[in-house]
């Protein structure tokens, strides 16, 4: 094997010892994994026992039904986690964020600080636990910040429990935290969401006291995100710049085998890669993410984790820390995690099944009661159908809005293929609830009162919807799979805190129009129960066009879809607009969650990040043309030349090679002719930084296009070049490991 930068990395590779994961141990006894999980996390549930009973109980009621936290228990809450902190040998703080650039952030301080004598003391106040002031002015915000307006502040959220993260042999406290302006703008993923869960209890609760469930304290979201990624080599994710700049590879011929022959998908998995998802497992269990499932996914080195269903705002900080654990610790493997929708192309892409659910807090029998799992009677089975019809016509009015949230430059490239759904929101409710909502909606059940139309709609089985009595349906983006919605569409590298955000939103509007509705129909009927089937009844009428059973990747549902009216939003900055119609903005406006400002500044920082998402990959494409692809094929022409000279000089037939270097020649001259193409679009999308729609347009249409060009022009010159010249990592390499 010739030495080249490579083969090098391939001998490197196969010769590396595998790392051994290190498991948490007492006496040098493994310990099971209850046995240190959340070690490294001071909940409410935790401070219990540290703290005094009155200010446990404020904290409690903070957290558990989303109230203010009260300022004057602080002190001493600040007081048990700095002993708590320091006792672990933690040196410093910081307030933990989520600003809107999908990952997150933080300014570390040191718990050192001197007392009146001048004596160094370690301190942690009551005011720098609730609240600090980080610099505003650097972070995206989509216009609601002026440059030189440095200002913006980070306070608690009571409801994530602190934690200790580990890096590097040092120790800092983590405040998960929200993120304000000098005026209360919502500059971060967390503050709307923390808003739409509050919206969304208020509106739920004032249905269920409609329906006679009374005594309800709270109703929260659950969510339960899956995380698909790529785990591949570290030597060969550096030696490809567009993996480095982009996440995913902008040239690369496919390889004879790719997914074809479906003997990945729940393979045993690789001893490196398990060696590396079980110590990413005990770092999470730490910090009490309960990450319970692991396995290998469709795609050549494609892997999933998936947790336990949790509150959903706890949810969203357990997933940034599941992808931060997973990037750090790949790392020590020699490994690179690749979070990215679509890094490899043809084969499938990473997602994040987010499974969403609604739940009761009380205290009563109502206590745990999932909003969207039926019952045993009658009642409890009108209450599922309500709120199963709240979340359908929340789909249906706002479909177009749930695609903006996950729309992405990387989810571009996987909406649509061949492995995700489409760009068409749709739900999927499974056969047999499907025939229960058309009977419901056709008036097909002629009885005398709601009980007995339950009845004749067979209430005893209903609740087997919910114990896995119809297939999935793996092509639907918003898919009913018993006792909650799995929202399928959404990217695996993003944050889930705006598409959930949305889906909340979306659905308290939808149960404040029921609530209205219901007020109405009580005056027109008898019992409660005979206005609740009414309403259900009109609700999925009015949304049989977003329910949908079948193929969603298929040339017919388009057509379909297009019939009944349901947007089709194939790229980012069509589906952005949506943040921006009148509908949407009426949303916000109406359940306060975003302000007109605040929900503009949304759509402004998404648009400009898919800009320069694609500008980066423009300008990387061009340098790996440039100074490697074209170098490699001059080299291999120069290779092909002199055999033929020499050839020639020997007397020896030459034609195949002159033939060989006259048809890489002419496939080198096209791809100097695309690559000129390139830089011309480079210089017009740049020169249109004044006019964001407008140059998000061309880069999505011209741009991409381009890109597409030059790609295929490089990847067949991979197939004829000379396995010597390359110089890039091959997919069979990088996905194949040796």
């Amino acid at each position: 094997m010739p030495s080249t930068p490579r083969t090098n990395a391939i001998r490197e590779i196969t010769h590396r010892p595998i790392r051994v994961a290190p498991r948490p141990s007492d006496n040098g006894q493994p310990l099971p994994s209850s046995a240190y999980f959340g070690a490294n996390t001071l909940g409410a549930r935790q401070m219990k026992a540290k703290l005094p009973k009155d200010v446990y109980a404020k904290l409690h009621a903070a957290v558990r039904l989303g109230k203010k936290l009260d300022s004057d228990i602080a002190p001493t809450v600040a007081q048990v986690i700095k002993e708590w902190a320091i006792s672990r040998g933690v040196t410093h703080f910081t307030h933990w964020f989520q600003p809107q650039t999908g990952l997150t952030a933080e300014k570390h301080d040191a718990f050192l600080a001197f007392d009146e004598a001048g004596l160094p003391i370690e301190s942690f106040s009551g005011e720098q636990l609730i609240q600090s002031e980080p610099d505003a002015s650097s972070f995206p915000s989509g216009g609601l910040r002026a440059t030189w307006e440095a200002r913006g502040y980070t306070a608690w959220n009571p409801a994530s429990p602190v934690f200790i993260s580990e890096s590097g042999g040092t120790k800092t406290l983590c405040v998960p935290s929200v993120f304000i302006g000098y005026n209360g703008e919502a500059l971060d993923e967390m503050t709307p969401l923390l808003r739409s869960s509050d919206v969304l209890s208020e509106k739920a609760m004032a249905l269920l006291e409609l329906i006679g469930d009374t005594g309800v304290l709270r109703v929260y979201t659950t969510m339960g995100p899956e995380q698909e990624f790529f785990l591949i080599d570290r030597g060969h994710f550096a030696m490809r710049p567009d993996l480095v700049m982009a996440n995913r590879t902008l040239v690369g011929a496919a390889p004879p085998r790719g997914q074809q022959l479906e003997d990945h998908y729940f393979g045993g998995i690789p001893e490196r890669v398990q060696a590396c998802i079980a110590e990413v497992e005990a770092e999470l269990y730490k910090l009490g993410v309960p990450i319970v499932t692991r396995h290998n996914e469709v795609a050549p080195s494609q892997f999933e984790m998936a947790p336990f269903f949790e509150e959903t705002d706890i949810a969203v900080d357990h997933n940034q820390l599941v992808m931060a654990i997973l990037r750090k610790v790949a790392l020590r493997h020699g490994l690179q995690a690749i979070v990215h929708e679509k890094p490899f192309a043809g084969i499938n892409g990473s997602g994040k099944h987010c499974n969403w659910s609604m739940a009761i807090a009380s205290d009563n029998q109502l206590d745990g009661t999932n909003l969207l799992k039926p019952g045993k009677t009658p009642h409890q089975n009108l209450r599922f159908l309500l709120f199963l019809a709240a979340v359908l016509k929340g789909v249906h009015k706002h479909g177009g809005l749930l695609r903006a949230g996950i729309a992405t430059s990387g989810n571009e490239h996987r909406l649509g293929a061949n492995e995700a759904p489409p760009a068409i929101i749709s739900a999927f409710l499974g056969a047999m609830l499907t025939r229960v909502v058309e009977d419901i909606a056709g008036g097909k059940v002629q009885a005398a009162n709601a009980d007995q139309a339950m009845l004749k709609l067979g209430v005893s089985k209903l609740p087997e919807v919910a114990q896995d009595n119809t297939d999935r349906n793996r092509t639907s983006p918003f898919a009913f799979t018993g006792a909650k919605f799995e929202f399928r569409a959404v990217g695996g590298s993003q944050s889930i805190a705006f598409p959930v955000t949305l889906v909340n939103a979306v659905v308290a509007e939808a149960c404040d129009e029921m609530a209205k509705e219901l007020k109405k129909a009580l005056k027109e009927h008898k019992s409660t129960d005979d206005a609740v089937y009414a309403v259900v009844k009109q609700a999925f009428k009015e949304t049989a066009a977003v329910r949908f059973e079948g193929n969603n990747y298929s040339d017919e549902w388009v057509e379909e879809a297009k019939k009944r009216g349901l947007p089709n939003l194939r790229r980012t900055p069509e589906a952005l607009e949506q943040l921006t119609t009148k509908a949407s903005k009426a949303l916000f406006k109406h359940t306060g969650i975003l302000s007109e400002a605040e929900l503009e500044s949304r759509y402004h920082v998404r648009l400009e990040r898919y800009i320069k998402d694609i500008l980066i990959e423009l300008h990387t494409l061009q340098q790996i043309v440039d100074t490697q692809v074209l170098p490699a094929c001059y080299a291999y022409l120069g290779t092909l030349t002199s055999s033929a000279a020499m050839g020639k000089t020997a007397g020896i037939e030459v034609t195949p090679l002159v033939n060989a270097a006259n048809g890489v020649s002419g496939m080198v001259g096209d791809l100097r002719k695309k690559s000129a193409e390139l830089a011309k679009v480079i210089t017009k999308a740049e020169g249109m930084h004044d006019h964001l729609a407008k140059q998000a347009e061309y880069l999505t249409g011209t741009g991409c296009d381009t890109m597409a060009e030059v790609r295929a022009a490089c990847d067949a010159l991979e197939l004829v070049v000379g396995d010597e010249q390359w110089p890039l990592p091959k997919y069979r390499e990088m996905l194949f490991p040796v």
